[in-house]
């Protein structure tokens, strides 16, 4: 093979397979589906994991562990000592502030956690989801405060009364109970 052969046979517009078209077609009679069987029938599909009776690699694969991804929680995590290093005294940290300075990067969908590993050697007030046990002692010794902020990530949708009349015409129970938690 050379290399002005590479592109022979490769088509950009492959022509579509016409069967059922007489004999003389070579996709004739049965349409290359052979004989009788369900496979032969219309509408058949095959699982796409079907090996034809072979032990299915899913199955030979050994399974381990355990995944929650759809319930993880993905908080940006930070040390006071980062925080201890980064910013003067006095300073109000939140997750937008670090944002704008580059110390937390990317989507963290349910906010900043502060972790206590680290010296914290000025006071800092310090807005947070969660902080751990050791993290708010060593900010309260240091004179700083630890403000536990909701998370950015709402536990419930609340819908406005408008919202929930015009979604309770397709679901009306959940719908008037988002109603009755919104007045609540």
């Amino acid at each position: 093979m050379e290399l002005h052969d590479v592109h022979q046979g490769i088509n950009a517009r492959k022509k579509v397979k016409r069967v059922g078209r007489g004999t003389g077609s070579g996709h004739g009679k049965t349409s290359s589906k052979g004989h009788k069987g369900h496979s032969s029938r219309q509408g058949y599909k095959q699982h796409p994991l079907m090996e034809g009776g072979q032990m299915p690699i899913i199955r030979r694969v050994p399974k381990r562990g355990f995944n929650n991804g759809a319930f993880r929680k993905d908080y940006a995590i930070l040390n006071i000592g980062v925080l201890d290093a980064a910013f003067a005294a006095g300073t109000v940290i939140d997750a937008e502030v670090l944002a704008a300075t580059g110390l937390v990067k990317g989507r963290h969908d349910d906010g900043l956690k502060i972790l206590g590993d680290g010296e914290l050697t000025k006071p800092l007030i310090i807005k947070a989801v969660k902080f751990s046990e050791q993290a708010v002692e060593k900010i309260k010794a240091a004179g700083g405060q630890a403000v536990v902020v909701p998370s950015p990530r709402p536990l419930v949708q609340v819908l406005t009364e408008a919202e929930a009349k015009q979604v309770s015409r397709k679901k009306p129970r959940g719908a008037l109970r988002k109603l009755a938690a919104l007045k609540s």
